[in-house]
């Protein structure tokens, strides 16, 4: 979606992941502005160059944590306005401590060095602009008790650009909501209740309700409300499916379950919070086994989070002092509102922990820590002395973490080796690093860890897919068959590994069954061009020219770019002596890839045959400049040479070709028919 080459159009009609919004497949993450950065990113960079990405994470960053010491000193400090309508700082110090613990955040580490946390920084970006655009509205609301229509629907507007960034954007709603309740109404929710349950609406409590709150709620409802439907329209054929092992306590039966294992993970979102040492890229397949028993002792875990959350409730409820109340429920309302969309209260997520989620969240967390410390400083001078210290040790903390935990983001090995120690249980963990260990050529080790993967999920057909596909490398075939089998048993739409147990069935010399395997793979992945490839490899295996001509052929049409089919339809139709087609084939091929040496080498063998000497050396001898080590291009450019007859340059390359490969007897042999064609000329 981020090459130049492809529409615009499609952005809008893709997922997050590329894939069709409308399919059943489809994540329905739809966040095309987000895209369009990255898009960006690699029109600029002219390429698929990491530094820019970065770059642009890390500026994304700085802006927003900037842009929260606005928000921070309108929550901590209250909503005021000087004669000329500019805002007032009552909270400089407590504001500018929350900024700086935000900033410098290790949850933030995710969202910021892992390339698509974008998403979460441009959502977050949006979101603070239009909580600020919704401040704005009341900047004469104090004098003359007016607020701008003008800003609050350009609060909704940006609203919109937040969400389609990242879905999670919408929750500004909520958030504004509130904030017009708390801060801007000064609303006391015990004396409103207890006025409402008197019914005495003359009550002054109820008269900031009469200044236009209920029209600025109606507003903000009315776009929610528009937003949520556009939302639903566009994602088509409804939410996306998750498996088990993406969440399981949203497949738990009991409710019970499910309502407990939430909260353990809303408990374990909290410690990461407060604890930012523990920190894993993947928190899936069992990673946190399901709490089922009442004997389970972190049950209690849930239970300290709401604990404090009552806590801090009822002091915000509770509290004499108008300034606390407000900070304590803002606070409180920053941590939960934005959470919502990942809570699984209202739809199933597809994850059990994700730290870029919080990225929002932590905002609230870091206000609340400020107040907190602000609190206790002013307790007097040895408090005040103990607080300077541990905020000094907080903050060089936290930046030695985000160092730490951004050095693990550098590399693949580094982030999945670093998760073994945190999620030792998770099968995923095991299997990212036995797929890094296996790209860099270490298999002995990937098995081990592609062995954990499976014996922890018994169900893990990727992984049980990728330990076959080692195996058949490694020729043990029978033990590729078997895991390959178990695979398509347990997800029977498995594509990739009913392809990959064709090629072992075959290599075993299994060619009925082969031949079965390939086209299930093809009934299930309709464009499917490698394995029409080796389906054309079993066919020519059978000496059936035809299947497996048409084999290649439609995987050339589904790939273009597929160098090997091309290369293997040009060398069939030579080896069955069908040249001037495969002359056909062959310009056909190199002009969708011009650049390809395999094409060239067997086109010019073609070339060759068919008398076109000229060319078929100039192809040669493109193909020997782009790769000159190999021996077999020499050598049959020494053949072309000897049937053209120009024999002392035939002699050179056969020459060439040997001190590459001295053990080739086809070389050889054609060099000493040189020979005794050479003395015979002598001779005569």
């Amino acid at each position: 979606d981020l090459r130049p080459e492809t529409s615009l159009r499609i952005l809008w009609e893709h997922d997050f992941w590329g894939s069709n919004l409308i399919s059943n497949t489809s994540h329905k993450s739809y966040r095309p502005f987000t895209v369009l950065t990255f898009r960006l990113n690699y029109l600029i960079a002219g390429g698929l160059h990491p530094v820019g990405f970065h770059v642009v994470n890390i500026v994304l960053h700085s802006v927003i944590s900037v842009m929260t010491l606005d928000v921070f000193s309108v929550l901590l400090g209250g909503l005021e306005h000087d004669e000329k309508g500019r805002q007032r700082n009552r909270a400089p110090k407590a504001s500018f401590l929350a900024a700086l613990l935000f900033a410098v955040h290790p949850i933030h580490t995710e969202s910021v060095a892992g390339i698509v946390g974008r998403a979460d920084l441009l959502c977050a970006l949006f979101f603070l602009l239009s909580f600020i655009s919704y401040c704005n509205a009341f900047r004469k609301y104090d004098a003359e008790g007016e607020f701008s229509f003008h800003w609050i629907f350009a609060s909704l507007l940006l609203c919109a650009v937040a969400m389609l960034c990242k879905e999670q954007g919408i929750t500004v709603l909520g958030v504004n909501a509130v904030f017009d309740a708390l801060v801007i109404c000064k609303m006391d929710i015990l004396q409103l209740g207890a006025d409402l349950l008197r019914k005495d609406t003359r009550s002054e409590t109820s008269l900031p309700w009469k200044r236009g709150f209920f029209t600025r709620i109606l507003l903000v409802a009315s776009g929610g409300v528009a937003l949520l439907y556009g939302r639903w329209r566009i994602m088509g054929t409804g939410p996306p499916a998750f498996t088990e092992v993406d969440n399981p306590a949203s497949f738990a039966d009991s409710a019970l379950v499910r309502a407990i294992n939430y909260n353990y993970y809303y408990s374990l979102n909290t410690w990461l919070l407060v604890y930012p040492w523990w920190l894993c890229f993947d928190w899936s397949m069992g990673c946190l086994p399901l709490i089922k028993s009442i004997g389970d002792i972190r049950i209690f875990a849930p239970l300290v989070l709401w604990f404090f959350l009552i806590g801090i409730i009822c002091q915000a409820l509770c509290s004499t002092n108008t300034d606390e109340r407000r900070i304590l429920a803002s606070g409180v309302t920053l941590v939960i509102i934005p959470f919502l969309p990942a809570s699984n209260v209202f739809f199933r997520v597809g994850f059990v922990i994700a730290e870029r989620v919080i990225y929002l969240s932590s905002a609230g967390y870091c206000m609340l820590l400020s107040y907190g410390i602000c609190t206790l400083s002013r307790q007097g001078r040895r408090f005040k002395s103990i607080t300077s210290i541990a905020v000094t040790g907080l903050v060089i903390l936290n930046i030695l973490q985000c160092v730490r935990r951004s050095h693990h983001w550098r590399t693949e090995e580094d982030l999945f080796t670093s998760a073994l120690s945190v999620c030792p249980f998770n099968a995923k963990v095991h299997y990212n690093v036995g797929k890094n260990l296996a790209d860099r050529g270490k298999e002995t080790s990937a098995i081990q860890y592609y062995r954990e993967a499976v014996r922890l999920n018994p169900k893990y057909v990727h992984a049980m897919n990728n330990l076959g596909n080692i195996f058949k490398e490694r020729k043990e075939l029978h033990e590729a068959e078997k895991l390959l089998s178990r695979a398509v048993a347990i997800q029977p739409d498995f594509a990739a590994a009913w392809m990959n147990l064709g090629i072992v069935q075959n290599s075993l010399r299994k060619f009925d069954e082969a031949e079965r395997s390939y086209w299930t793979a093809i009934k299930y992945r309709k464009k499917y061009p490698d394995c029409y490839y080796n389906l054309g490899r079993l066919y020519a295996d059978l000496h059936r020219t035809v299947d497996a001509l048409n084999a290649w052929r439609n995987a050339t049409l589904l790939k273009p770019s597929h160098s090997l089919a091309w290369n293997n339809l040009i060398i069939l139709l030579d080896n069955t002596g069908n040249l001037a087609q495969a002359e056909a084939v062959g310009k056909e091929a190199l002009k969708l890839l011009p650049n390809d040496h395999t094409i060239m080498f067997s086109f010019a063998n073609v070339l060759g045959k068919l008398k076109k000497y000229k060319e078929s050396e100039n192809l040669f001898l493109k193909a020997l400049h782009i790769n000159p080590t190999i021996a077999s291009y020499h050598g049959n450019l020494a053949v072309l040479y000897h049937r053209w007859g120009r024999l002392s340059l035939a002699g050179e390359r056969y020459k060439l070709a040997l001190k590459l490969d001295p053990a080739s007897p086809g070389i050889a042999e054609n060099y000493n028919l040189l020979k005794k064609k050479l003395e015979q000329v002598k001779e005569g």
